[in-house]
């Protein structure tokens, strides 16, 4: 297992996506990335994502960190540019450390 920690900022319009929709957003991003993903076990399997803090509605950030695991390394730099392409505009990974 391959722990990826991430900043990203939250501006424009996606400071009105709420946090449970932020998450389904990395999920389909880090899908469509077509990352490795480590998936957890029991009855509703989902990818090991987690966002440090939940922002309220409508407001912007520019360091929020988040952590995905992954069964096989990556390159911190290769993570970043596969994920920012899926991204809608207003969501922008700044670092990326493993």
């Amino acid at each position: 297992m391959y722990k990826m920690n991430f900043v990203f900022a939250k501006k424009g319009t996606m400071r009105f996506i709420s946090h449970l929709d932020l998450m389904r957003l990395f999920m389909r991003a880090l899908r469509r990335a077509d990352f490795p993903l480590k998936i957890t076990q029991g009855f509703n399997p989902h990818p090991k994502l987690s966002i440090k803090r939940a922002l309220k509605l409508g407001v912007e950030s520019d360091n929020e960190e988040a952590a995905i695991v992954l069964k096989e390394q990556i390159s911190p730099e290769e993570f970043k540019q596969r994920l920012q392409r899926q991204l809608p505009e207003g969501i922008f990974i700044k670092q990326v450390t493993q």
